[in-house]
């Protein structure tokens, strides 16, 4: 408690500089654009200040020092905001502090370097985050394997891992997809890509890219990852030293009886999953639930879970939003099975009916993990050749936030991070 009153009085007094502030309300009912909020967040810390992320307070506000470059810029974005007294910012966060609150107010000191790992010419329907990266005007790198696998990671403070397929199966897209020109030129860049650095099969190369992964969050990284990506790096790290691709993808057979010697200890988030060995079969193991719900579209919903935002500041920024109850979407990868989840794994968001897990989040080392279930938050069973979600007609995605969430967790001052 008496950390807790120290940390309240430098946060008081850092802010009390101001003789006034900029808020933007972060409620379902004051904010226009949600998403590019989270991008004028990013662009003030990216000029060197420090704001304010209110938990649990107008759907998770930010607060932000008053400046007419700042409202011009929350104007041009079409964000909206307020412009706070100094006593009227006292009240806020005296408020907010008070032990009958579930509010929590975190500082953000400094916008993280965003990686993507994601390959060269990938389609427009291919990835969630980028589209959410760019809408929301915020600044990363595109990163691949020999980036990678180079050490390059060490430079980025949070990295997304594009909706890849770590196991060397090729998404397991062989029955529908094996005769398409996309799908043969991909195998082709994917077999050249492992032999320029060094690797004979596909699957060898992804397993090293994984390890470089766990690695790096190992040694304090942020890593987020949805859809396949999720599934198949636990699965890759299970898999070392086994093949487990059948012969249609790389032109040998498998280990004799690979599912019992797959090592769970080496994974991320997931235990105890049954591979699945069928390549006409649209999935890779029993993590995913997508094969499984029966859920209809108009009743697909998910719940996030409500944490101490003053105890559980970590989860508590990972479920900020205007809304408990997200629309549910589909992938490859849609759902986590909770009985592949490890106990040691936070539950972030939940699908009471199918006892699903849609996101959860871990500590691995010195670093995090979050994953994410599903391809598209705006899009329900966004399929292949499919066009690109407009997120301008989604300004107010709840299921977009979460991503965003993640994005500025690295910025938050360490000494309020734990679980």
């Amino acid at each position: 408690m008496i950390k807790r009153l120290v940390l309240f009085a430098l946060l008081l007094n850092a802010m009390m500089g101001w003789s006034s502030a900029i808020l933007i309300p972060m409620d379902a009912e004051s904010q226009s654009d949600h998403l590019k909020a989270y991008g004028i967040a990013f662009w003030v810390l990216d000029q060197g200040e420090e704001i304010q992320w209110l938990l649990n307070f107008r759907g998770g506000a930010f607060v932000l020092p008053n400046g007419e470059l700042i409202a011009k810029e929350c104007q041009l974005r079409g964000v909206s905001f307020e412009v706070i007294s100094e006593s009227k910012l006292s009240n806020i966060l005296e408020t907010i502090e008070s032990p009958s609150q579930n509010s929590a107010a975190v500082l953000l000191e400094k916008a993280p370097k965003i990686a993507v790992y994601s390959p060269d010419g990938k389609q427009p329907w291919d990835d969630a985050v980028t589209l959410v990266l760019t809408y929301a005007e915020i600044p990363y790198t595109i990163i691949y394997d020999h980036e990678v696998l180079s050490d390059g990671l060490a430079e980025y403070d949070w990295l997304h891992l594009h909706h890849e397929d770590f196991t060397g199966q090729y998404g397991k897209f062989y029955r529908a997809y094996r005769s398409e020109p996309w799908y043969i030129q991909q195998k082709k860049d994917a077999e050249a890509l492992a032999q320029s650095v060094g690797f004979s099969k596909v699957s060898e190369e992804k397993l090293a890219v994984a390890q470089k992964v766990k690695e790096y969050v190992i040694g304090g990284g942020f890593m987020f990852a949805m859809c396949s990506a999720t599934d198949s790096f636990d699965i890759a790290l299970s898999a070392e030293g086994l093949d487990i691709c059948e012969p249609m993808f790389d032109g040998d057979g498998t280990t004799p009886n690979y599912q019992n010697k797959l090592d769970y200890t080496q994974t991320f988030a997931f235990k105890d999953f049954l591979l699945e060995r069928n390549p006409d079969v649209y999935e890779f193991s029993s993590i995913d639930t997508t094969q499984k719900r029966q859920t209809p579209k108009d009743l697909d919903y998910f719940s996030l879970m409500e944490f101490s935002a003053k105890w559980d500041p970590i989860p508590t920024m990972l479920c900020q939003n205007h809304t408990a109850l997200i629309k549910g979407f589909m992938g490859q990868t849609t759902a986590f099975n909770s009985k592949n989840v490890k106990s040691e794994v936070l539950v972030l968001g939940r699908q009471e009916v199918n006892q699903e897990a849609r996101y959860i989040h871990g500590i691995k080392g010195k670093g995090f993990f979050t994953f994410y279930g599903g391809h598209d938050p705006e899009d329900y069973a966004h399929r292949v050749g499919d066009q690109k979600t407009e997120l301008a007609l989604h300004p107010n995605s709840p299921g977009y936030r979460l991503i965003l969430n993640n994005v500025l967790f690295p910025a938050a001052r360490k000494e309020k991070q734990k679980t």
